[in-house]
């Protein structure tokens, strides 16, 4: 009897619930939204670090961690719903204030500016430096979908390359012809892998493409959130851990 009753129960606050359905969060829009990083964890990264207040229960090297929610993956399925590359400015460590200092956009001559220095950052007259940072702004999917940013960087922009080529390279057979669909139509497994050159060892992303969507409910969350990166209504934090990691990705 009281399994029947919690039932009931739960059926009952589910109704109520969804009788009032986004009441309170009228005036949360996109920018008033945290929009978490995907990241994968280094041999330097705090949340691996027990003595450190940032520690995640069970993080490892190569684990792949929500930076809001601070979940952590094996693998997973995402969506790729909107691709932007910009130049992002830093100061070093112990001068930054935790964000960066601006941020270019790709087509920009700020590069031109740049001299290689000895730690192999491409530094302006001021002394900052630039980041070349591919941000991937994708649907996780799972039992609650939700929203993410993969930012790529240095050795990573290869592998940037790589998923943005098994994107446009699906053609599909339409009514006029074969087309590319939208970047939103496809899921990709995302997981980690050990890498390596003369600097050092380290995790890095790998990419394997699976097939199209099928859930139309998925698409239209996928779809609407590209629109929405589009229009610039998601607002990005770019945190100095970026910059800070001595990993040489």
């Amino acid at each position: 009897m009281n399994q029947v009753a919690e039932k009931k129960e739960g059926a009952l606050a589910v109704n109520l619930f969804e009788a009032d359905a986004n009441q309170g969060a009228q005036n949360i829009s996109q920018e008033d939204l945290a929009l978490p990083f995907l990241k994968i964890l280094g041999q330097l990264s705090p949340e691996v670090n027990k003595r450190d207040g940032k520690y995640v229960e069970g993080a490892e090297p190569g684990k792949i961690i929500n930076t809001v929610t601070n979940e952590l993956f094996d693998k997973i399925s995402v969506v790729p719903c909107h691709y932007k590359r910009q130049y992002i400015e830093w100061q070093d460590r112990g001068t930054s204030s935790g964000a960066p200092v601006a941020i270019h956009d790709a087509g920009s001559d700020i590069v031109s500016q740049t001299t290689r220095g000895k730690d192999y950052k491409d530094r302006l007259p001021n002394g900052n430096y630039l980041d070349n940072t591919a941000s991937h702004f994708v649907l996780v999917l799972g039992d609650n979908p939700s929203t993410a940013l993969i930012s790529m960087k240095s050795t990573q922009l290869k592998v940037s390359r790589k998923w943005n080529s098994l994107m446009m390279g699906i053609k599909l057979q339409g009514k006029n012809g074969l087309f590319t669909p939208p970047t939103y139509s496809h899921i990709y497994n995302l997981s980690t892998v050990q890498m390596s050159n003369d600097k050092g060892t380290w995790f890095g992303w790998e990419v394997e493409k699976m097939g199209p969507i099928e859930d139309a409910g998925v698409y239209e969350m996928a779809k609407s959130f590209a629109m929405s990166v589009g229009k610039g209504e998601v607002e990005v934090k770019h945190g100095s851990e970026e910059s800070k990691s001595k990993t040489p990705y």
